[in-house]
């Protein structure tokens, strides 16, 4: 059997690491049950130098060495495949995630010592790359799902791989090929009173998908929004709207959250789905709610919950949990339904306060629903955790003013993302030019440059450049109206009219007076 080397590489170099990697983890499992010869080094976890990671690779004769993840991993993918390069050269190298889906040729080309992409779901894939290494064949012409390059050298993009539709066949993922130890210690997160508390977390992913077309969203190749094509450079990836929303039965979700708390004494779970109430909206409003019964009926309940008492991280038995959701879905029946299960907090990606912005995002949801959502979820006994964007395309002074009005009448304090035009998504493939513009072209400093969206990367805003955006998100966070004022007035007698789709402007915009303010609450 082959000796295979996967490795998770470092993810938020800021940040304690919190979230064992599902994708990796369901990968080992599905190995383990194969008979495969594998081990896990888990970079994010251990934080280690570049020195132990070249011990790493050297530590055995490795047949396959397999990394991959996300986009904003692309820099220490790129350093470990020099490593692999250097010390373990007759290795095949595979990598994979949403780094080669979103960009199957362009990863070939920035790292050429890459032999195999693997695009979409490596759950059938990966497996079958390792039956051939196992038989001596390193023919991959027909194994659905990669990318690859030919006897001439020219990369190649097979078709696509049909994705798992029964979810419920997967196996459990390999916690114990990971550190949890790392993970067990970085479970607080602030975000709920009993989340704080938390002091054996872990995560488990119950869905794919979500049905909602955000322009800014990449769903990693799980569901459906990257389409392959003919070209007329050859076969290709592109995005595209449709949508495949797959879950796992509730009983499944339920049964290996019992199998975790049995086994590893787990106090919380995250939902690590794209979007909960959307994909519980997509499959019939029943999926949310019966996970929710079987949640309680199978004593997973809290206890504080359960006796109606203060949370106590000491004797609280059961399990709470936390996950994402869509502001225009919330309602206050399935919220305390949620809470009454355990849900300590839910992520709402809100984005904006500004009916223009939101209707450009394709969101699906208005500034009313937005704030209606925060209020109902916080009626419901849940933390509601409002992510905000700025420096959309179309970003102007008054979608910010509309933002910062909702901040003050909901008392909440936001510190925004920037807008990010991250592979896959709609904005990438539609900015593209201009996002290689800002950096002359090299993609690979783009990509060097990606991060979490903390800070700024590639600007697609039409009428603010870096600075201004840097200098505005400081002036929104010090609620310093009077300073954006001045500058709206600077801007106009520099800019004129600013660069808007969808809007009729006021006259006082035309003469160059600032945008007469009307608060979301007002609309």
């Amino acid at each position: 059997m082959a000796r295979v080397l996967m490795i998770n590489p470092l993810v938020r170099e800021e940040d304690d690491p919190r979230h064992v990697p599902y994708g990796l983890a369901w990968l080992a499992s599905i190995l383990k049950a194969e008979g495969h010869r594998y081990q896990v080094f888990d970079a994010n976890a251990w934080r280690v130098s570049d020195a132990t990671l070249v011990e790493i690779i050297k530590a055995d004769d490795w047949d396959v060495v397999a990394v991959g993840g996300i986009t904003t991993t692309y820099g220490y993918v790129k350093k470990t495949l020099q490593y692999v390069n250097e010390h373990r050269p007759k290795a095949l190298v595979v990598v994979g995630g949403g780094l080669v889906t979103a960009m199957p040729h362009d990863m070939m080309r920035l790292l050429p010592t890459m032999d195999l992409g693997i695009v979409g779901e490596a759950f059938e894939t990966f497996p079958e790359v390792l039956a051939k290494v196992d038989k001596g064949q390193s023919d991959w012409e027909n194994v659905l799902g990669v990318v690859r390059r030919d006897s001439a050298g020219r990369t190649k993009l097979n078709p696509a791989r049909p994705y798992v539709q029964d979810l419920d066949t997967l196996p459990y993922p390999d916690w114990d090929s990971f550190p949890l130890d790392i993970y067990f210690r970085n479970s607080s997160i602030l975000a709920s009173e009993e989340m704080m508390l938390s002091k054996r977390r872990l995560d488990i992913n119950g869905s794919f998908g979500c049905p909602f077309i955000c322009r800014f969203c990449f769903h990693l190749g799980l569901a459906g929004d990257m389409r392959e094509v003919e070209t007329h450079e050859g076969h290709d990836v592109i995005f595209n709207h449709d949508r495949v929303n797959r879950l796992h039965s509730p009983k499944y979700i339920v049964d290996m959250v019992k199998y975790l708390r049995s086994r590893y004494k787990i106090d919380s779970i995250g939902f690590l789905d794209e979007n909960l109430l959307a994909v519980d909206v997509a499959a019939g409003k029943k999926w949310l709610p019966e996970i929710c019964d079987l949640w309680i009926r199978e004593g997973l309940q809290p206890r504080c919950i359960r006796e109606g008492i203060p949370h106590d991280a000491e004797t609280c038995d059961g399990v709470h949990w936390s996950g994402t959701s869509h502001a225009a879905l919330a309602n206050p029946e399935l919220l305390k339904t949620m809470r009454n299960a355990g849900c300590s907090y839910l992520i709402y990606g809100l984005e904006s306060f500004s009916k223009r912005i939101l209707k450009n995002l394709g969101k699906g949801s208005t500034p009313e629903s937005n704030m209606r959502a925060v209020q109902i979820t916080l009626d419901a006994g849940i933390r509601p955790i409002p992510n905000q964007i700025m420096g959309f395309p179309d970003e102007f002074f008054d979608s910010l003013r509309d933002s910062l009005s909702a901040w003050d009448e909901m008392g909440i304090m936001v510190k925004p993302f920037f807008a990010t035009p991250y592979p896959g998504s709609e904005w990438y493939f539609k900015y593209k030019d201009r996002i290689l513009e800002q950096y002359d072209g090299d993609m690979d400093a783009f990509l060097l440059d990606l991060g979490d969206a903390t800070k700024l990367t590639a600007v697609i805003c039409e009428n603010f450049n870096a600075v201004e955006l840097l200098g505005l998100r400081e002036l929104m966070v010090n609620r310093d109206v009077k300073r954006i004022d001045e500058y709206e007035r600077i801007w106009h007698s520099i800019h004129g009219e600013p660069t808007i789709s969808d809007v009729k402007w006021e006259q006082a915009t035309k003469t160059h007076k600032p945008v007469t303010f009307v608060s979301a609450a007002q609309r």
